[in-house]
């Protein structure tokens, strides 16, 4: 049996991109760039008006000029048809073009209108005031956004306005999904006192949809070892599998056996973790990555997001660790000698606790949205003590 960390540390060694692929920008929120995004032209494009108002040569003020006649208005999006002349003006609005022949814009609040002449409330002016000066926030071929973003709503905005109406982004892995157990049933089925839903099925999909992963194949399988051995056979063509059950110690749990029989190289099987310890790890020849998870419905959770969510975000190039720090607001004790994780509820910094009878709760700790984790070495936490935690 293998620690918590040693786990991780394997499962580091084996991610790896699953490749690229272009999509639409429309579908690129929380995907991973994976190119790199040059301007192709100037940002802005043009000196831009930055307000409603008065667009005049700076020259002529300084001239001491008072008065300015209107010769035409400038609106986004247009073009402008007359060049000034001395004592003459532009109407400008907001995000148009500035004329050449203008080089100062004076908001419309600080101008006043008298026989068809502009005049000022104000004369601390200055050169270019109001205006963005064209290429100011990116030059043309410079660099805008680099590889490995996460990509996130301001981003694609961004992206719209350079233009951007495809990327090249991380390829999402293709993902089977094996559940099993003679006790679990469809939600469709009638079930009996001796069965259970398969609630497995669901959690994981929704886990993986948060990744905008989608399961490829899904196949549910009963305790039967020639069963078992065709099914996984059959799922061992992708990049990912994930089986749940059937990696204990009972006599039903054939799965270790099974896929080490079918070839898949064992990378690890028991974690020093509670709930999720008879994890089982491994890779098969074609390089799918396989899963076998605990049946029990809250060790199944805990162990995606503690070993799978890690492992795809190694291999799409997302932040690996989620773990962060918060107080804990109980007192908290632990026979085992292992690592636990527990759920509670994350508020304001504070991990409040949340009531679960064990991990066979079928509950699934659904009032927590975070996983907090008493090492080993800690016995006994405080109220007050810090502890890291993983966001549900």
């Amino acid at each position: 049996m293998i620690s918590f960390q040693e786990a991780r540390q394997i499962i580091q060694l084996q991610a790896k991109s699953f490749g690229v692929e272009t999509i639409d920008l429309e579908n690129a929120l929380d995907r991973v760039l994976a190119e790199d995004i040059s301007a192709s032209r100037d940002f802005p494009p043009f000196n831009r008006s930055m307000m409603d108002g008065i667009a005049i040569n700076f020259d002529d003020f300084q001239s001491g000029i008072k008065e300015f006649k209107c010769v035409e208005t400038v609106f986004a999006g247009s073009s402008y048809n007359q060049v000034l002349k001395t004592g003459e003006c532009y109407k400008i609005m907001t995000g148009a073009a500035v004329p050449p022949s203008a080089n100062v814009v004076i908001k419309i609040e600080d101008v006043k209108v008298e026989r068809d002449l502009f005049t000022f409330l104000f004369n601390d002016f200055r050169i270019n005031q109001n205006i963005a000066q064209q290429g100011q926030d990116i030059k043309k071929d410079e660099i805008a956004v680099r590889k490995g973003l996460l990509i996130k709503p301001a981003t694609i905005g961004f992206l719209a306005s350079l233009g951007k109406a495809k990327l090249m982004v991380e390829k999402l892995p293709k993902l089977n999904l094996i559940t099993t157990g003679n006790e679990v049933l469809e939600l469709t089925d009638e079930v009996s006192p001796n069965h259970i839903y398969n609630s497995n099925k669901y959690v994981l999909k929704s886990l993986l949809k948060q990744n905008h992963i989608q399961v490829s194949n899904y196949n549910h399988a009963f305790d039967d070892i020639e069963t078992l051995k065709n099914v996984i056979n059959t799922n061992l063509n992708n990049d990912i599998l994930i089986i749940t059950g059937g990696v204990s110690a009972g006599e039903a749990d054939y799965i270790p056996a099974i896929l080490e029989d079918l070839g898949v190289v064992k990378l690890f099987h028991k974690v020093a973790i509670k709930p999720g310890k008879p994890i089982w790890c491994g890779i098969f020849k074609n390089q799918t990555m396989v899963f076998a998870l605990p049946g029990n419905p809250f060790s199944c959770l805990v162990t995606f997001k503690i070993f799978i969510a890690f492992y795809l975000n190694l291999c799409l190039g997302k932040p690996a660790d989620e773990m962060n720090q918060g107080s804990l607001n109980f007192n908290r004790n632990k026979p085992s000698n292992l690592d636990e994780f527990f759920p509670v509820s994350l508020t304001h910094g504070t991990l409040e606790k949340i009531a679960i009878n064990g991990s066979g709760d079928v509950r699934l700790g659904f009032d927590a949205n975070a996983l907090a984790m008493q090492m080993a070495s800690r016995k006994e936490i405080k109220q007050g003590e810090l502890l890291p935690y993983i966001l549900l």
